[in-house]
């Protein structure tokens, strides 16, 4: 490595509580670094309109809302900088110093690392699905089930996360499909029950979607039922994925305690690792609520931690 530097508190990753956590740290006086990752702003770069982040009563873009806490962050003394993490090296003892490699080819060093290098969601992998993310294809009913209020919907997936879609879903839109590529569904009894119960939800067994149908926003989709072989059009305004998430955490593996999915493990009520100096925000150790507002509130947490963590060993 031909470049090495030292940062008291280094940020991994753009999204919400990344920059959440610079804005923090930078106020408290510090001089954060965030590096963004691959996808500069996280996952609401790829989102449409928000209107359910507090304080924007009449919805903001998901870039802006982005680009306004990066200016934000930069305001008060964070550094961003664009490159990703490949490597890490984790010290085990208190006080003692990080390393990350960014882009393979830099070492840096850093008293606090804190993870907010989120949750990427699953796609089927249609090239018709990308070209109509943010078109009508989305993996987030909370952030997008309002623009297809009194439409035509459908859901990907048999879980509990794609049953917790539709049920969402089901009181939105006027009709909502549920697309399942077995006989059964793996949702708990409970949710099953719950939307076996909604008139408005119609499950489709043996299902795939083969194709997203639609130029500039979805028109419908083409599936194909996988016992018979035939296939259908259904016209639909609205696709949602739900097939799960990943947690983006590949190069923290065996470096900090996760659990059987990848999600990072944080101590009860803190945003603490089970490494000392190193906190993880957002999506990235939140399998559960995945929500631009909790992430930015883990990120002010984490940040908060690291403060916290730094007059204890540095006095």
């Amino acid at each position: 490595m031909s470049e090495k530097e030292h940062i008291e508190i280094l940020i991994l990753g753009s999204g919400p509580a990344g920059y959440t956590a610079a804005i923090y740290a930078a106020r408290a006086g510090y001089k954060p670094v965030v590096y963004t990752g691959m996808e500069m702003g996280g996952q609401l770069t790829t989102t449409t309109e928000v209107e359910n982040y507090p304080g924007f009563p009449e919805g903001i873009q998901g870039p802006e809302l982005m680009e306004r806490m990066q200016k934000q962050a930069e305001r008060f003394g964070a550094e961003i900088r664009f490159g990703t993490a490949t490597a890490v090296q984790f010290s085990k003892e208190k006080g003692g110093i990080h390393t990350v490699t960014i882009d393979n080819n830099k070492d840096v060093t850093a008293d606090v690392v804190i993870i907010a290098t989120g949750a990427s969601a699953m796609y089927l992998g249609l090239e018709s699905e990308q070209r109509l993310r943010g078109g009508g294809v989305s993996a987030c009913a909370t952030c997008d089930g309002f623009f297809y209020r009194d439409q035509r919907v459908a859901v990907v997936g048999g879980g509990d996360v794609a049953a917790e879609e539709a049920l969402y879903l089901s009181n939105i839109a006027k009709d909502v499909k549920m697309f399942i590529r077995r006989d059964q569904m793996r949702a708990s009894k409970i949710m099953q029950d719950r939307v076996f119960k909604k008139d408005n939800i119609e499950i489709l067994w043996n299902t795939e979607v083969k194709e997203v149908l639609g130029d500039k926003v979805v028109e419908g989709v083409r599936v194909i039922n996988n016992k018979t072989g035939k296939e259908t059009e259904i016209p639909l305004e609205g696709l949602f994925i739900a097939i799960g998430h990943k947690p983006n955490t590949e190069i923290f593996k065996g470096q900090i305690e996760m659990d059987e999915r990848g999600y990072i493990i944080t101590k009860c009520k803190s945003t603490e690792t089970n490494v000392p100096g190193v906190f993880a925000a957002g999506d990235v150790q939140d399998p559960k609520y995945q929500q631009a507002v909790t992430a930015a509130a883990t990120g002010s947490m984490a940040a908060l931690d690291a403060e916290a963590y730094l007059n204890e060993i540095k006095g």
